[in-house]
């Protein structure tokens, strides 16, 4: 029950710093910055970019993906998950990620 109500509380928590208001928009073009610093070691995350894990998906991929949303990745990045390193990202900085992710679809 701890463990839902976290999720839940750094959901809304997400949600409400990516919102489409102006104040708080995410940072698509920081959110590339950040992407290239730190994911591309194991994810494509830009065009022209040639190397990467053979088994992650590309952050188009991750994009195009008919379930995608903004929000849900964001709040998965602050989510510490085994498969990937647990990097230390601000609200701020995961919905920028996310704003990036879906600027590519």
């Amino acid at each position: 029950m701890h463990q839902h109500l976290r999720r839940l509380c750094l959901m809304l928590a997400v949600t409400s710093s990516v919102g489409t208001s102006p104040a708080l928009a995410a940072d698509a073009d920081h959110g590339a910055d950040l992407a290239k610093r730190w994911c591309a070691s194991c994810h494509i995350v830009a065009n022209g970019q040639t190397q990467a894990s053979a088994d992650v998906p590309s952050f188009a991929s991750i994009a195009r993906r008919p379930d995608f949303s903004p929000e849900k990745l964001a709040f998965f990045l602050l989510d510490p998950h085994p498969k990937m390193p647990n990097f230390p990202l601000s609200r701020t900085e995961a919905g920028d990620i996310a704003a990036y992710i879906a600027s590519l679809r």
